[in-house]
């Protein structure tokens, strides 16, 4: 009678094993994609960030050497230019848990918006959707 209790109780315990090696097997599985997913993700994102970010530096230096030598009228754009391109230089790339990225981030695209202000030109950064929007 031992053998067919330990028979029955290995079958109605059966859905209840499978039920948690699913899970378990299921749980891995989605963990090593999660972190593929992420890895990806986070290059992605860390790529158009970098992009924006390099966009608004070449727009400042480009500015910063043509405005050289000009009037004293430009020396509130000349301040705005610095201080901008000081928020480029400190800005972290290199280290992708800073906290307060974000923040930092904001405060460059607001003083750039100031300084399109000021200079009265139409900023026309846009992030490709797909690729690198090159074409030959």
């Amino acid at each position: 009678m031992a053998a067919s209790e330990d028979l029955l109780d290995a079958v109605v315990m059966a859905d209840d094993r499978f039920h948690g090696e699913g899970y378990r097997e299921g749980y891995q599985e989605g963990s090593i994609l999660g972190v593929a997913e992420g890895r990806w993700h986070g290059a992605v994102q860390g790529a158009r960030i970098g992009a924006e970010v390099a966009y608004y530096q070449g727009f400042a230096f480009t500015w910063k050497n043509l405005l050289l030598g000009r009037t004293p009228d430009d020396s509130r754009k000349v301040k705005v230019l610095e201080s901008l391109i000081g928020l480029i230089r400190s800005f972290p790339y290199d280290d992708p848990t800073y906290e307060r990225l974000h923040e930092d981030l904001n405060r460059i695209r607001g003083k750039f918006r100031q300084l399109c202000s000021l200079l009265n030109v139409q900023p026309d950064f846009k992030m490709p959707t797909e690729g690198s929007g090159l074409s030959f």
